[in-house]
């Protein structure tokens, strides 16, 4: 299992690439989803994230990141997942 401070440096590391600075970052228990962006900056993540797969996390982290810049799925944040996510996962 990875720890938290591992996994907030792998968030902040995708964020200086996406751009975006979250104002902060939780790891908590969450029953119903993996992960959560607040309007004002907050990612919160589930604590079971840490024990999945590298790619899984970099998918959840991407999702929640993006939307600090568009808050919803329209086609510009489709599209710069899909971008991201095939830079990120390739690498």
């Amino acid at each position: 299992m990875m720890t938290s401070e591992t996994f907030k440096e792998e968030v902040m590391m995708l964020a200086s690439k996406v751009g975006v600075k979250p104002k902060q970052i939780h790891i908590q228990p969450m029953k119903r989803k993996w992960a959560s962006c607040s309007r004002k900056g907050r990612l919160t993540f589930d604590k079971q994230l840490l024990n999945e797969p590298y790619d899984v996390r970099i998918k959840v982290i991407l999702h929640e990141l993006l939307h600090l810049k568009y808050p919803n799925h329209g086609k510009m944040f489709t599209l710069l997942m899909d971008t991201y996510l095939k830079k990120t996962i390739t690498m």
